[in-house]
């Protein structure tokens, strides 16, 4: 299993607040069997500069594989990076796509869209430079357009949902859906902590697997890994 959306590095936003909890968070994956896990830390382009948050990043990165286990799983790194008027023209938003790949992890306004802000997301993707990932989809779609979503998806956008949406019974009836119609591509836990927000990507695919059969769950991990190797950077 891949953790496509996950706040795991150490002390650098509101997820993990140290070493310890990281690895706590790790095991708790391992049990689980994922086997490689991106951490998305937030990235703010108006609280932060690109070039700081790159170097944050590095320290927590390397500061936690002095006290990873041999058998914890793979770790790449990536950011959630924030919308705003703009983001199609930031110097150096590759550098914050998943590592080693052109995927970037979009966070969208928490809001309804404008017609400029679907315009710009479209444009970044027919850009080529990155390829979208939306963020937890679940969260804005109730304040759009029903057919939003499909058009991004023309434009090669790809639509992630957090793994609570299948495991809370008051939304698994709409994930279950959702996944049917082919509206849903990635899970991430968006796990932030041990005691409120841990991975939970067991019980998505528990009731996934309910409903559809393991060839489901070897579909998404399927084109899971299919992304990491044919986004890769050559």
């Amino acid at each position: 299993m891949i953790d496509w959306h996950s706040h795991v590095l150490p002390q650098m936003d509101d997820g993990s607040k140290s070493i310890e909890e990281t690895l706590e968070l790790l095991k708790l994956y391992k049990e689980q069997g994922v086997s490689t896990v991106i951490a998305t830390p937030h990235f703010y382009a108006d609280d932060e500069p690109l070039e700081r948050f790159l170097e944050r990043r590095k320290e927590s990165y390397e500061r936690l594989c002095q006290a990873l286990p041999t058998d914890a799983p793979d770790i790449l790194l990536g950011a959630e990076v924030s919308y705003y008027s703009g983001i199609s023209r930031l110097e150096g938003l590759e550098r914050l796509c998943i590592e080693g790949t052109r995927l970037l992890l979009l966070e969208m306004p928490f809001e309804r869209w404008t017609e400029h802000t679907v315009r710009e997301v479209r444009e970044l993707a027919a850009q080529g430079s990155v390829t979208v990932i939306l963020a937890h989809i679940e969260r804005y779609m109730d304040m759009q357009n029903s057919d939003v979503f499909e058009a991004l998806r023309e434009y090669g956008v790809i639509m992630q949902v957090n793994s609570s949406f299948f495991a809370r019974n008051s939304t698994k009836r709409k994930a279950l859906k959702l996944l049917a119609k082919g509206g849903i591509q990635l899970l991430g836990s968006d796990t932030h902590n041990v005691e409120l927000r841990p991975p939970t990507l067991d019980l998505a695919y528990n009731t996934i697997e309910k409903k559809f059969g393991k060839d489901m769950l070897y579909e998404i991990n399927g084109y899971g890994r299919y992304l990491l190797e044919h986004y890769k950077i050559k």
